[in-house]
């Protein structure tokens, strides 16, 4: 197991992560995780009394690196469309065939309170890469 879940990357203007996972479910996850600690409290989130709910995702893509994507993308238009204060993703199912297809849930709080801190405007393509290693790692670059 990996001792750290991801790592925030020097990035002269855009925000730069790696995810790490002993699968790449588990990175997958990870990437989501940093991906909402740049836009939302998450600490304070978890913390809420608020009953959680919940939103699902689905994508399908050809390759590990267009999953992460597709997946991260589709996150963040579901918080910015309906201002969610998410602070979790579960991947539910990874199935990999022809086309890789991932099943997986957002958890989100209604609250009174905004909890973002940083709006992205995009999860960019460019410099996403999968690596398969000692861990699984997924670097990610977005746009802010």
């Amino acid at each position: 197991m990996p001792r750290v879940r991801f790592r925030y990357l020097p990035h002269t203007a855009d925000v730069r992560f790696v995810a790490y996972g002993n699968s790449f479910k588990e990175a997958l996850e990870n990437a989501a995780k940093a991906m909402l600690g740049i836009m939302l409290d998450v600490k304070k989130l978890e913390k809420l009394k608020a009953k959680p709910k919940t939103i699902k995702i689905r994508e399908s893509a050809d390759t590990k690196e267009e999953i992460v994507w597709f997946t991260l993308q589709d996150l963040l238009s579901k918080i910015d469309e309906k201002a969610l204060n998410a602070y979790y993703f579960k991947v539910e199912s990874l199935e990999e065939g022809k086309k890789i297809k991932l099943r997986g849930t957002l958890f989100f709080k209604e609250a009174e309170k905004d909890y973002h801190l940083l709006e992205i405007k995009a999860v960019t393509p460019h410099d996403l890469k999968v690596e398969k290693g000692k861990f699984w790692k997924i670097f990610v670059l977005v746009d802010v």
